[in-house]
């Protein structure tokens, strides 16, 4: 069966120098790009030592469970517009300045927020300090991303974005919520976003000094194009390109769910199942650690057997399966802790499903790689508050069973969409010529 994913005929990326590979490249990742891995890793887990404790920690400080949905709405709605901005901006002013950009953000927001809002419970300022520290991870982050795309031979860019979506998800939220479970009870979960604080630091420092590829330092758009035509240039691709719209809207299901359940789920294993806090961020450590080793056989499947059906099948209708198994099996077994682990790390493989995407979208408008990028980066960054908005909405009338149902239902709309995100040159394909019929007596040698 012929793979979707592009022939490398036209690699991107550094030209061949005919010199031997380095270890790291022989693993899939692009040259001079590892320690930005390390670094988005590290920054990561400092982002995620709050993903699942943070919403039940303001509850109890005083919070009302629609204005933590809110607070998350609003954080997830300033992260959607950096999202799409990491990838107009990485064309306009190269990915390493947005990288500090985002760095930059996540630090002094934080700080904001930590010294003051959260001391004096100050919602309105809550609302503005975690509000707009939304913008810092997707800048930092995407930016990265936009820049493995930019420097990765497309024939290794499966891998490649899979290395990416190890170091993410390693850290949001797998080792970010194994990290809190051990830290809130020793040193409680005020002093454990101080800690996260440090952790960020410390990843952006490695990632923005210890890379030093060249092509991230530079705009990546052409000289001579206007800054507005490159900033929204993206959104002008989305109407000229249906497929981009179409795999921008994959990209934001992909995750709808996971901010979602970040909202819904701490209660629901807590209170309706019965397990503890310590037992329900480990519940969520393991379906990411699961969902980490994942996305690099996702991504190394989808550079053999074709990115789009790998997107289809192991994420789309996968992931509807495992959300509702996710749902049923500890509602009809209790808290068998046991099981719920298993239907977690099911969610967590299926969710990797969707990393050939972030190879297959600049593929789908070759000459327009960061635009692509950027709408990626968009329906990536609108998951952040779509989910949590969903859940808002729906939760009182619906409960989690009824949420449950709409992200499954959700899921299966984008496997379908998945299908039908054919790149330029398997739609330009010629179809297959039969073969023509043997002329009467060859086979005797006539």
């Amino acid at each position: 069966m012929a793979s979707d994913a592009p022939t490398p005929t036209t690699p991107t990326g550094p030209p061949d120098t005919g010199r031997r590979p380095a270890w790291t490249e022989r693993l899939g990742m692009p040259r001079g790009l590892a320690w930005g891995f390390l670094g988005v890793l590290v920054f990561m887990i400092g982002d995620g030592v709050e993903s699942g404790y943070l919403s039940p920690y303001l509850a109890q400080e005083g919070l009302s469970a629609q204005r933590v949905a809110m607070l998350f709405t609003v954080y997830g709605i300033t992260a959607s517009v950096a999202a799409w901005l990491s990838g107009a901006l990485s064309d306009l002013w190269g990915p390493r300045r947005v990288m500090m950009a985002g760095f930059g953000a996540w630090i002094g927001f934080q700080v904001l927020m930590l010294a003051i809002a959260v001391p004096s419970m100050n919602y309105p300022l809550l609302l503005l300090s975690y509000g707009l520290r939304g913008i810092g991870y997707p800048l930092f982050a995407f930016g990265f991303l936009v820049w493995i795309a930019a420097t990765a031979p497309e024939r290794r860019l499966g891998t490649a974005v899979g290395w990416f979506w190890f170091a993410f998800t390693g850290g949001l939220p797998t080792l970010g919520s194994l990290t809190a479970s051990f830290l809130v009870p020793q040193i409680g979960a005020y002093r454990t976003l101080w800690f996260s604080l440090g952790l960020v630091v410390l990843g952006g420092l490695i990632a923005l000094f210890l890379v030093r590829e060249r092509t991230g330092f530079a705009r990546l758009a052409p000289a001579g194009e206007r800054p507005m035509a490159t900033l929204f240039g993206s959104l002008a691709l989305l109407g000229r390109n249906p497929r981009i719209g179409a795999g921008a809207v994959v990209r934001m299901i992909n995750t709808v769910p996971e901010f979602g359940f970040l909202v819904c789920l701490p209660a629901f294993f807590t209170q309706t199942i019965g397990l503890s806090l310590a037992q329900w961020l480990r519940l969520l450590s393991v379906m990411f650690a699961v969902n980490i080793v994942f996305n690099l056989l996702f991504g190394a499947l989808g550079d053999r057997f074709g990115w789009r059906r790998t997107v289809a099948w192991c994420g789309g209708f996968g992931c509807t399966v495992t959300s509702l198994l996710l749902y049923y099996v500890p509602t009809a077994l209790g808290g068998q802790y046991a099981l719920c682990l298993l239907v977690a790390g099911l969610f967590g493989a299926t969710l990797a499903g969707y990393v050939p995407l972030s190879a297959l979208m600049p593929s789908l408008a070759p000459a327009h790689k960061g635009q692509a990028m950027a709408a990626l980066n968009l329906g990536a960054g609108a998951s952040t508050f779509v989910g949590p908005a969903l859940v808002a909405v729906f939760l009182g009338p619906l409960g989690v069973q009824g949420v449950i149902w709409i992200f499954a239902g959700l899921y299966a709309l984008s496997g379908v969409l998945a299908l039908w995100l054919r790149t330029p040159a398997e739609r330009d394909a010629p179809p297959p010529v039969p073969a023509a019929p043997a002329a009467v007596g060859a086979s005797e040698g006539v």
